[in-house]
């Protein structure tokens, strides 16, 4: 049975229970319908050109075949992230390895790196790509040209095949990388004579998917190759800031937005002139650029945060609350001489709030933030761009801007709150918007010409401007308006009239859903978006209330719906 078992595929070990899995090694054969209905619906993956689904999902494929899977320990987990991290922007040289602020000293501490490094002399640094390259060659044909291409290894420069163009193959951009591989799929596995040559993916499925579990193959190599010492680090590693968390991340989300230090004054009603109140105080980091950020890192996203926070206290209190919450801080501007931004939050027991904000100009994003190289990077490489209006005039309208020249163009999801002065400037960039995530009252303020125009209304003219989707939140309710659904979601029962959260909940958890589904919008993306608002019902910081993937799942359950 075990030898059965280890002869599966990377999908079905990593996507289905213990009792699944023993079901289908107890077949023996490709024929069991429960494996294949389980792997089409966790997996969605296609079977190999000219062979059945059973034989494309178990057994040994001819031109990829199935490795025994050594279990994914601590380690292996480890290096398959620093893999996926390495791999953005221009991939693994040895260059990169003393500028990073990535944390890579287990890889410069792995036994084949270090053997290697007293074989030839070399650094470790300078021995990591070679080691890579080779271990690479050890993969299946179809994870060696990922591999390959995805961390710029150079496969192919000794020997190119013809017709391949490697300044694209290897080029600096990552994205550039993945759409040329795509692109040549069948070429590039007929100059490695591959026996069998599986479909080719879409640069989203080889984004969220594929590329995992070829870094998952890769990292079981380098830590089992020649063994694993975990000692440490050397002193020719630079390392500077240390992953997150070990959590492989099914897409990436790119949030523009503030980040403050939210004074909360929790009253049992808000006073007035005559009649002063009580409250009790907590400080906690907050903005909505922040709270969207964290929403969905909680989900599992891998998210990075452009904003600004001040050279102080409050700033440090931010960039450490980002890292706690696995938000990535390279975009995290600390403005030198400048103060973190406060909002003083009123809240009442109904979860109604009054805001104050203090901001010093100092410490908010300028344009040029906008445009630097490496925030651009991090845009093209997202599944999803979200932004809010928080920002100095000309600031989000350059983020859509450059969204909207992208190749592959991000997904993007617009927040309009708060409300601006004049939101007609926004309207020849809202044909890059995908999907405008806002109140009722938020709706109508896009349109001050039309002040008396519902939500169906409002959405109906976004919409003639170019938006695809417009999403309307009134406290846990959503009415969505897009080409394809038209949808009004209102079976889930708040006990509170509304709490400060739920919009970002519901925001992050859309973003969650376009990534995952790989598809249009479906009204059980909308029925799982909206009810990641319910959580957020806590009275306190609207960032700690946001819920993870399973309360979301908890909730639509409990509301009788499927989910997805």
């Amino acid at each position: 049975m075990d030898d059965v078992i280890a002869c599966l595929p990377v999908c079905l070990l990593r996507r289905c229970d213990a009792t699944e899995i023993r079901a289908v090694a107890a077949t023996a054969t490709g024929n069991c319908p429960r494996y294949v209905g389980v792997c089409r619906k966790r997996c969605g993956l296609a079977p190999l050109r000219g062979i059945s689904w059973g034989q494309a999902h178990i057994g040994r494929i001819p031109g990829r075949r199935i490795a025994r899977m050594a279990p994914q320990d601590a380690r292996t987990v480890m290096i398959r992230d620093i893999l996926t991290r390495l791999c953005t922007y221009y991939g693994l040289k040895p260059e990169r390895l003393g500028s990073t602020e990535i944390d890579v000293g287990p890889l410069l501490e792995l036994t084949v790196v270090r053997e290697h490094a007293h074989r030839t002399g070399l650094s470790p640094g300078d021995s990591m790509l070679p080691v890579v390259r080779d271990m690479a060659r050890r993969l299946p044909p179809t994870d060696l040209l990922i591999a390959d291409a995805t961390l710029s290894l150079g496969h192919f420069r000794e020997n190119p095949p013809g017709g391949i163009d490697l300044d694209q193959l290897y080029a600096d951009r990552l994205g550039t990388r993945r759409e040329y591989l795509v692109q040549q799929w069948l070429p590039l596995h007929e100059a490695l004579h591959a026996e069998a040559i599986p479909a080719a993916p879409t640069v989203k499925r080889l984004r969220t998917t594929t590329e995992s579990d070829t870094f998952t193959a890769l990292a079981n190599l380098l830590a089992t190759g020649t063994g694993h010492v975990i000692a440490p680090a050397a002193s020719s590693g630079k390392i500077l800031v240390s992953l997150p968390d070990s959590t492989a991340r099914p897409g990436r989300i790119t949030v523009i937005g503030d980040t403050v230090i939210d004074d909360i004054y929790r009253v049992d009603r808000f006073p007035s002139i005559e009649t002063p109140t009580s409250a009790e105080y907590v400080e906690h980091p907050g903005g909505k650029g922040l709270n969207r950020a964290v929403a969905a890192a909680r989900l599992g996203l891998d998210v990075h945060l452009l904003s600004v926070v001040g050279d102080d206290d409050s700033g440090q209190k931010i960039l450490d609350y980002l890292a706690h919450e696995g938000v990535h801080r390279d975009l995290v501007k600390v403005a030198r001489d400048g103060s973190t931004s406060k909002t003083a939050v009123i809240m009442n027991a109904s979860g109604d709030t009054l805001l104050i904000g203090c901001r010093d100009d100092r410490s908010t994003l300028a344009v040029e933030d906008v445009e630097t190289s490496a925030a651009v990077a991090v845009m093209k490489a997202s599944d999803v761009v979200l932004l809010t209006f928080e920002h100095p005039r000309g600031v989000t309208e350059r983020a859509l801007a450059l969204a909207r020249q992208m190749r592959p163009t991000p997904q993007v999801i617009l927040c309009p709150t708060p409300t601006v002065a004049v939101p007609q400037d926004f309207y020849r960039y809202l044909d890059a918007v995908d999907y405008i995530v806002a109140t009722p009252t938020e709706l109508r303020r896009m349109l001050p010409d039309q002040p008396s125009a519902t939500s169906k209304d409002s959405a109906r003219r976004l919409r003639g401007l170019g938006v695809r989707a417009v999403c309307a939140i009134d406290e846990f309710h959503c009415a969505v308006w897009s080409d394809e659904v038209t949808l009004d979601i209102s079976h889930f029962r708040g006990a509170l009239k509304r709490a400060p959260g739920a919009t970002a909940a519901f925001a992050a958890a859309l973003a969650y859903r376009i990534v995952v589904s790989d598809g249009p919008l479906r009204r059980e993306d909308v029925i799982w978006a909206t009810a990641a608002m319910i959580p957020t019902q806590k009275l306190g910081p609207a960032a700690s209330t946001m819920p993870e993937r399973s309360q979301v799942d908890a909730i639509v359950r409990l509301a009788g719906d499927v989910h997805q």
